[in-house]
Parts: structure tokens; sequence; C-alpha cells
């Protein structure tokens, strides 16, 4: 028998690997490759499929997951830690855009409800595309990933709203008032119907299924529930996607969300590339080529309008020019929730054909720039803003400037500390316990702003400035920390003290063993690898473990330090100074064993009529017995049922005493 869609199935997936590697060959995003596959195999293209009303369900299936997921990974406990980011910058960067968007196209004869929708397709940015390049250059924690990461959350919650809003902008009703009152019942019922489960229904449901330790059980339950969420909200008259993000938070909840994600993800790989397939198959690339000077001079007007609205926002969450400027170079291509969105734009009539083939392009287009414009955005950020170095540093209202820090000039022999996050706060609280004249540098203002409060020397500012450092009195500097996430940054202000002052000690925190040759080549004096610290740390606990002498192991640790990690960087493992090292490791253990055995041999009789040490070989040393300690141990010292006791021995001679006494 002949399945049609098998065939079409077998075309689309083994286009999409052959676009796709050749699209990674150029570094080029996954999401691209596979709306180039629907260029190529759609109408317009090759027309090598034939099912498209098939591929498009399947497109569906992949926006439900989608969303699933998306509701899965949503928290309102971590959405709480970076709300102010969230809500105010990403309300910022969705309202402007879609304000802006919305009166420009009004001046060209849109109606007010096409306008505004268009305004909503272009507020929104690619996840997908900005998140992956961030990870990729480990900026996700920089100043700029956390601004980015927030106004995307936000934009990735306002789409749901969107979708709902859009038939009601297309004015399908006679009376929008009692439309959207009922839009507002039925999402009050679903939101009802969601606390409910998720309190009392799913989490017990879960948990029966996960007892079964049946993984099919468990996927299919799964599914099974983000279907029938999704169901229950498009018969309410709701859309399928906001069905399927309300039960994933109904999942999410639970303590089976990780779990949950970690098995519907491979599905949702595989249906949302039919979904961009679907997208691809829509563009007319031979309209994109006729109308290609225009297509091209609204990507330019786009990049332009949404970066500096990303920008402003940034700066209204009192972030200096240059981090802003990071943002807005992140912000500005459109994303592919816009593509689902617009779905729903041209099922209610806001989307003509023309305008929707001019939306494909334009978004096409920015997506396909993305990764080269993040690939180089330091280097613009860095020139825009060093024409403005004074202004960078001038916010509105933003708190400790350095010119209300007149006392900061007299510092001398002090430590200054660039950035407050945990590593500076530690160096913080360490240089207060010692009595050492410190000053901390960050630019994060709500950080600055609470941090004085509590009485810390702190200022506002971006420390890649001359003119932050001279504030500081970088020159009379004895040591300056830099304890920030971002790379780059600590490139330039490694650079900019080495202008100021050749004698103040600079270390250095960094993430990566990449990021050290680079700063001792700028001037670091120490360049401390958070991947190495933590290595040493880990195998400091092990020898501690085997009883190594502390002074061996204090040694041992600081020799590779001294040696700069090569023993660690090497290949094999040596270096030239810690390869020589050979630890002297004592075949001795100690160990707290609880006594559960009833056996009348140990327990009730004294350590000598036991006849413990010649018995098992090992030698008791303390014995915790109902919360008190007893040190004083002697051959009358008698075992109880309940003890705990601290024995020393061979390895061999503890594991079997530990055998016995948890014999019941």
């Amino acid at each position: 028998m002949e399945i049609p869609l098998l065939s079409d199935v077998v075309i689309i997936l083994g286009l999409s690997v052959v676009v796709i590697l050749l699209f990674q060959r150029f570094k080029l995003p996954t999401i691209l490759g596979f709306l180039m596959t629907g260029v190529i195999a759609g109408p317009h293209g090759l027309s090598l499929i034939t099912a498209v009303h098939d591929i498009e369900i399947l497109a569906e299936i992949g926006v439900i997951l989608l969303l699933f997921i998306i509701g899965m990974e949503f928290s309102l406990r971590n959405l709480a830690l970076i709300k102010r980011t969230v809500l105010l910058g990403g309300a910022t960067q969705v309202g402007v855009t879609i304000l802006l968007v919305g009166l420009l196209l009004m001046m060209f004869n849109f109606s007010t409800a096409e306008a505004f929708f268009v305004g909503f397709l272009f507020a929104l940015s690619s996840t997908a595309i900005v998140l992956k390049l961030l990870q990729d250059k480990g900026e996700i924690n920089s100043p700029h990933g956390k601004v980015v990461l927030g106004i995307l959350i936000f934009q990735d919650i306002i789409v749901v709203p969107m979708m709902l809003v859009a038939p009601l902008m297309a004015g399908g009703s006679e009376n929008i008032a009692v439309e959207l009152l009922l839009m507002v019942l039925k999402g009050a019922f679903v939101i009802v119907f969601v606390l409910i489960s998720a309190r009392y229904l799913v989490p017990k449901l879960l948990f029966l299924v996960a007892q079964t330790k049946s993984k099919e059980l468990f996927i299919l339950s799964i599914v099974v529930i983000c279907f029938a969420v999704a169901w229950l909200t498009s018969s309410l008259g709701l859309s399928l996607a906001l069905g399927a993000f309300m039960a994933g938070l109904i999942i999410s909840e639970s303590e089976y969300s990780h779990q949950a994600t970690s098995n519907i993800l491979p599905f949702r790989e595989i249906f949302t590339s039919f979904f961009f397939v679907s997208i691809g198959m829509l563009l007319d690339f031979g309209f994109m080529l006729q109308h290609l000077p225009l297509i091209l001079a609204l990507t330019l007007c786009t990049f332009i309008l949404k970066g500096v609205i990303a920008a402003m926002a940034a700066r209204i969450l009192q972030y200096p020019l240059r981090t802003s400027l990071l943002v807005g170079l992140s912000l500005f291509q459109v994303g592919e929730f816009a593509f689902i969105l617009s779905k729903t734009g041209i099922n209610s009539g806001l989307l003509s054909d023309e305008v929707y083939q001019y939306f494909l392009s334009v978004s096409l287009l920015t997506m396909a720039i993305t990764p080269f414009v993040i690939g180089s955005f330091h280097t613009i950020a860095n020139k825009l803003s060093a024409r403005w170095v004074p202004a960078s540093n001038q916010i509105p209202n933003a708190p400790a400037h350095a010119e209300d820090n007149g006392d900061l000039h007299h510092l001398e022999d002090h430590v200054v500390i660039i950035g407050y996050g945990i590593n500076g706060r530690n160096v913080a609280k360490a240089a207060r316990h010692a009595s050492i004249p410190y000053v901390i540098v960050e630019l994060n203002a709500v950080t600055v702003k609470e941090e004085r409060l509590r009485g810390e020397p702190i200022l506002y500012g971006d420390a890649v400035h001359g003119v932050i450092l001279s504030h500081v009195s970088i020159h009379k500097a004895r040591v300056v920390v830099i304890a920030i996430s971002d790379p780059e940054a600590t490139k330039r202000i490694i650079s900019s003290i080495r202008e100021i002052s050749d004698k103040v000690h600079i270390i250095v925190r960094t993430r990566f063993i990449q990021e050290m040759e680079e700063n001792y080549r700028l001037g670091a004096d120490e360049v401390i690898p958070e991947e190495f610290e933590t290595s040493i740390e880990i195998f400091t606990r092990v020898l501690s473990k085997y009883l190594m002498p502390r002074d061996e192991i204090d040694n041992f640790t600081n020799s590779i330090r001294a040696d700069n990690y090569d023993m660690l960087r090497s290949l094999t493992g040596r270096s030239a100074n810690g390869g020589n090292f050979s630890a002297d490791l004592p075949d001795i253990e100690v160990a707290s064993l609880r006594v559960y055995t009833k056996d009348d041999t140990l327990v009730g009789k004294s350590l000598l009529d036991a006849d413990v040490r010649n018995r098992f070989g090992i030698t008791v040393v303390g014995i915790k017995r109902e919360g008190d300690t007893l040190l004083e141990i002697n051959a009358k010292t008698k075992l109880k049922r309940g003890d705990v006791v601290y024995v020393v021995g061979k390895p061999v001679d503890v594991m079997r005493f530990n055998n016995f006494v948890r014999a019941d």
C-alpha cells in the first residue's frame, strides 16, 4: 500500500540533512536550513512536495510540542529572580516596537488592525538563534546576556496573548466587547483548571505512573496531558498553542518536569523541523528577487529600529551604553514565534499574501545575518560607545556615579573589585575582614543602589572606560580583581588598566581555560580559571579522603598553580614541575559506622571482651550515642545498638567491620 505522505516525509528529512550539513559548514543556524529546505521543496521551488496540507498538520503538532516544552520550562519562581529585566525590559522592547511599527504602517494606508498586528510580528526576536549563539560564546551569564534572556522570556510569554487577541483585532465579531468578555471567562476557566490540575490531579497521576517505572507509560501520559489540554482549549474556541502552553505549566509545577522535557524533546525537534519547512514552502523566492531592493531596505530599517529599541530598553534598565548596544545587536532579527503568530494572522485575514511575502523575506534575511552580527558585535559596540565615553556612563537617575564619590580619589594601596557577583562579594568580605581598603565597580544599577544603602564603597560604571578607572584611583591601587562574566569586557578592562598603570597587580577570574593566554598577553598578572580551580578543589577532597598530610596537599596544589595549571592543560597530565610529584598515600581509612547488629558477641560487651581489634583489625577512636560524642575510649567501653562508631583501620578491615555491624 502506497502512503503519499511517507514519500514527502522522506524528501523533507533527506533534503534537510543535505541542506543543514551545508549550512553547518558555513556556521549558519539550523533553523535557516529548515527554512531553505522548504523554499527548495515547496511549490515556489522545485515542487517536490505534493501533500502540502498533511505537512502543515505535522507542523501544527510541532507548534503544540514547542509551546508545551516552553510551558514546562517556565517557572514563576525563576521568573521572580529576574522580574525587573523581564517585565520592564521586555515590556519596553515589545510595547515600543509594536507602537512604532503600527504607526509607521498606518502612514502607508494600512488599517489599524493590520498595522499593529504586523507590529506584533516584528516585536518578536529569535530565542533559538540568539541564545545558542550567546551560549557558544559563553556570554549567557554576562550582563548583556542576562538582559537579552530576560527580554526573550517576555517575548515567549507575550506571544500567547497575542495569538488570542489577533482574531478579535480582525473584527470577526459584531460585538467585540462580548467576545472579549467571553474570551476572559474562557481564559479564567482554563487558568482555574490549570491550577487545580497542577496542584492536585497531575502530580498524583504522574506519581502513580512513575511508580510503575515504565518509560513508555510515562511518555504516553505526558503526551496525553499535552494534547488533551490543547484539545480542551480548542473546543472552547481558544488556540491549540495556548492549551499546549497551559499543559506545560501544569507539569512544570511537578517534580517530573525535567524528565518530561527530556522525553518530549526528541519529538519536538522532529515536528518543529516540519514547521519551519512548511514556513519555507510559503516563501516565494521569485517574489523576493523581484522586490529585492525594497526588501533589503525594509531589512535595514528592521535592523536599525529593533536594535535601537532593544538598546533603549537596556538603557532604561540602567545599563551602560556598551552593554545596551550589545543587547540591541542581539535582538534586531524577527524570530521563529513570529512565524507561528503569522499563521494566526493569515487565518484571521490580518495579513495579505503580498504583506506576508514581504514579512517572510525580511524575517529570513534578519535571521540569516544574525550569526555574523553577533560574531562581531563586541567590535561594533566598542567603536560606537568609544565616541561617547562620558555619555556611556551618565544615565539619568543612575545611582552612585563617580562624582558622588569624591572620597575615592584619596584611596591608596587599595583593592579595586570589578564586578559584584559571587566572586566579587567574597573578595569584598575578605578585604573587609582583613581591614584592607577596597572599592567596587559594578554596572548593575539596582545592585549598586542596594549595596550603597548597606554601606559598601561601590560605584556605578563600566570599567572598560578609563574615566571610571581614574575615578577609583587605579594608578594608586595595589591589586585589581576582575570578577565579571563577560570575557570580551575583561580583555578591554585589562588593556585600559595597563594604559594607566604598569604597577598594579591584576588578578582575573575566567570561566574557561581558552581565555587564559589572551588575558596574560594583555597584561594580567594572574588568571584563575574556574574550570581548573574546581578540579583542584575536587582532587584536594580526594587526597584528604586518602588521609594525605595537609602540608603535602597544599604543596601539590601550589605547584599546579605556580606552573599556570600546565599539568591540567597537558594532554599527558604531566608538567615540568608537577610531574615528579608522587603521593605516598597511607593504607588506612577513617570511617563512621552505625551499629545495627544485635549480635551479643559485640553489642553490650566491652571492647576488650568483644576483642574488636584482633577480630576485625580496626581501632575505635570515638562513639556518638544519643547526641553525645564519647572520645575517652578505653578497653572497658561498651558498644550499644544504634551507636555511631568512629573507627580507623585498613580499608578492607573497615569494610569487613561495616558488613558485620550492619547485619540485623
